[in-house]
């Protein structure tokens, strides 16, 4: 899963970049409002698979003292902070241009100039800019695609795997937060370059620019409303979520089917990292079981444990007599 996850955020790290370049160059061009929210966008994108990305390296440290359980949850961190950080900044600063643009009236795209961080810049082009701007929202939606289709094949395998029902379940279900973080950022990406588009044609067909300011308000809602959606996702994992309740019954069995058990007193279960689950019990054995029997039904009782989930890493059997 690991692997699955850094392909996914490496491929959309390049077309984000890519597509930022690309985004500015069209807004300097013509000063749309629509294409410095989504210049924002990208700009954001950019830099939440760096977090990410960071996330997945540091969640590969090994087990020490002072985090006996391993560095697994340092994803969710970066996740997190991908989400209020990035897309919230990225969110509020379109819509905060968008709301601007449209109390002022909305800007023309003919003028070939722009303001940007409170700097008049002129970038005359060969042809017209509306046309550059078409070409650059287009080829960046065939990069989005792109990116969309990785993360979705990953977040595919996992419902395959788990046999999940379907994205809302898991959304909810997954561990993967980083797979799910590109998942939301990629097709929140396309949205925002459709919204941006239709902003821009809107505005050259009918001359009223508040069609491309308006575009970049929707943008910056969209940020804004999965921010808070993905940062609820990560809350979950971050404050100790444990697996599904169906999942739990199916490991409860095979620790009460054990031959050698009379009773399970206590089960818990936790997420430590993405993939990795702690279990622990509280097992009440035949008291006619030896230290050694005792000792060999605990290895069995974890082995069945991996084989009914193997997402389950850790587990913690206490015997009770």
């Amino acid at each position: 899963m690991a692997a699955g996850s850094t392909g996914v955020v490496i491929a959309a790290l390049f077309a984000n970049a890519g597509i930022t370049v690309l985004k500015f160059g069209g807004f300097l061009l013509t000063g749309s409002p629509a294409m410095l929210a989504e210049t924002y966008h990208s700009i954001s994108d950019t830099g939440n698979q760096v977090l990410l990305l960071v996330g997945i390296r540091g969640s590969k440290q090994q087990a020490t003292r002072a985090h006996p359980f391993g560095h697994g949850k340092t994803q969710f961190f970066y996740a997190f902070l991908v989400s209020v950080l990035l897309f919230g900044a990225a969110g509020w600063k379109s819509l905060t241009h968008g709301v601007a643009e449209l109390r002022a009236g909305g800007h023309e795209i003919e003028t070939g100039s722009a303001q940007f961080l409170g700097v008049t810049i002129d970038l005359q082009a060969p042809v017209d800019p509306f046309y550059i701007v078409v070409a650059i929202l287009l080829g960046a939606v065939v990069f989005e695609v792109y990116a969309l289709s990785k993360a979705n094949a990953e977040l595919r395998r996992q419902m395959e795997v788990y046999d999940w029902s379907g994205y809302r379940q898991a959304f909810s279900h997954t561990s993967d937060i980083t797979t799910l973080t590109a998942f939301t950022e990629d097709a929140v990406a396309l949205l925002g370059l459709l919204t941006a588009l239709f902003g821009i044609v809107a505005t050259r067909i009918t001359g009223n620019p508040a069609y491309d300011a308006a575009a970049a308000v929707v943008i910056g809602v969209l940020l804004m409303t999965f921010a808070v959606a993905l940062a609820i996702e990560n809350k979950r994992l971050i404050i100790g979520e444990s697996l599904p309740a169906d999942v739990e019954r199916e490991l409860r069995t095979a620790v009460e089917s054990h031959a050698g058990v009379v009773h399970l007193d206590d089960f818990r279960t936790m997420f430590i990292g993405t993939g990795k689950v702690l279990v622990t019990a509280d097992v009440s054995f035949d008291p006619e079981l030896v230290t050694g029997d005792i000792d060999e039904a605990v290895q069995q009782i974890e082995q069945a444990l991996s084989d009914v989930d193997g997402r389950v890493k850790l587990v913690y059997i206490e015997p009770e007599l």
